[in-house]
């Protein structure tokens, strides 16, 4: 079993999802509200990696949806400050395992990382279930319509 450092947005409904799979599988988390964390651009750049600089952000930011942020058209330094400046373009989760950190919950990908199989036979139904879900993004899609800056946003 793995310390898991997470960092979420509370509330969010696939961010639950992902720690009861975590949990279920026996891994400790240590748990972060992504939109109150310090962030530092070296620190908050850590978790991306190579991957595409679209790939960094909350496709459901209500920035993003607005057109306000066009990610495609953004360099990493202006991806970084803008993250920082607000969290909720964010991607969630961010994951923190020793010294390796991820973004995003692809669950084969965490799954071959860290494993993601219940402990307790009690789980393995739940756990199953939340497997076949997709549980990257908003779990509302992208064409929800409430305010997620203001924090009426339930997920």
């Amino acid at each position: 079993m793995a310390k898991v450092v997470f960092y979420e947005k509370p509330g969010c409904k696939n961010n639950t999802k992902q720690k009861v799979l975590l949990t279920a599988a026996g891994h400790e988390l240590e748990t972060y509200d992504i939109r109150t964390y310090a962030w530092t651009p070296d620190a908050l750049r850590s978790f991306f990696g190579n991957r595409p600089i679209s790939d960094w952000f909350n496709k459901a930011a209500p920035s993003i949806k607005s057109g306000e942020v066009v990610p495609d058209k953004i360099d990493a330094d202006t991806a970084i400050k803008l993250m920082i400046q607000d969290p909720l373009l964010i991607r969630r989760p961010l994951i923190q395992v020793g010294e390796r950190r991820e973004v995003g919950f692809d669950v084969d990908s965490i799954n071959a990382w860290i494993g993601l199989e219940p402990v307790d036979d009690s789980q393995r139904a739940v756990s199953a279930e939340l497997m076949r879900q997709d549980l990257q993004g908003c779990a509302h899609g992208h064409e929800h319509n409430h305010n997620h800056a203001e924090g009426k946003c339930k997920h």
